[in-house]
This record gives C-alpha cells, structure tokens and sequence, in this order.
C-alpha cells in the first residue's frame, strides 16, 4: 500500500546529496507494510540507505518475518518508488535477512502508532 508523492517538492529537495537522500526517506515513508499499517521506513525495515552524488540510490531492506508472503514483489515495489524521486539516476534494493528484524528497529513514531509504549 502506498501513497502518492509530492514530486516538485521532492524535486526542489532533491538538489544535492543530502537532500536526495531525504526525498527517497520520504518516498519510502510512503509504502507501508502489507499486514502492519506503519511505514517502512519507520518500521525499521531499511537497513541501509545509500545515495551517490550521482542520484544512485542503493538500499538494504529486509520484512518482518522471512515467510512474508510478499517478500517477492514487495522489494521491486520500493525500488519503483524510490526510483520515482526526482534526481535518481539508478535504483537497487537488495532483501537481506540478517540482522532479523525485532520490533526494537521502531521509531518512535512506530511505537505510538502501534500503541507500543
């Protein structure tokens, strides 16, 4: 599930690499998880988020469980969005598995939502 995004003001965003790497938090803060109605970016799914100053973006993700029934699309899914942001030249989201992920990878943001305090 994902919501739409604001693509000129992640245009004017988007002009260096700080800015780029902010834009493509908030595109991934715009797919939620499919059984679990937070963000994936606050679930703490995102492992690793790399931005080149050439707009190449690279992403370690992993899912709530291993036997995530949408572990096959789901990284495809984010990799379209980000690659949506404007400035990004290349995309590439790599599923990884270790560490497993632990509801302790929640931001704070995820806690309140989930009533977890």
């Amino acid at each position: 599930m994902s919501a739409p995004l604001d693509l000129p003001a992640l245009a004017q965003e988007g002009r260096d690499e700080e800015g780029l790497k902010g834009a493509v938090i908030a595109a991934l803060k715009t797919v939620y998880d499919p059984e679990i109605p937070v963000n994936i970016h606050d679930l703490g799914l995102i492992y690793e988020l790399d931005v080149s100053g050439a707009g190449a973006v690279h992403i370690c993700m992993t899912l709530t469980a291993p036997g995530c029934p949408v572990a096959q699309g789901f990284p495809a899914e984010v990799e379209a969005r980000v690659r949506a942001v404007p400035g990004v030249t290349d995309a590439r989201v790599e599923l990884v598995w270790e560490p497993p992920w632990d509801q302790s990878r929640m931001s704070q943001t995820a806690r309140l939502q989930l009533g977890l305090f």
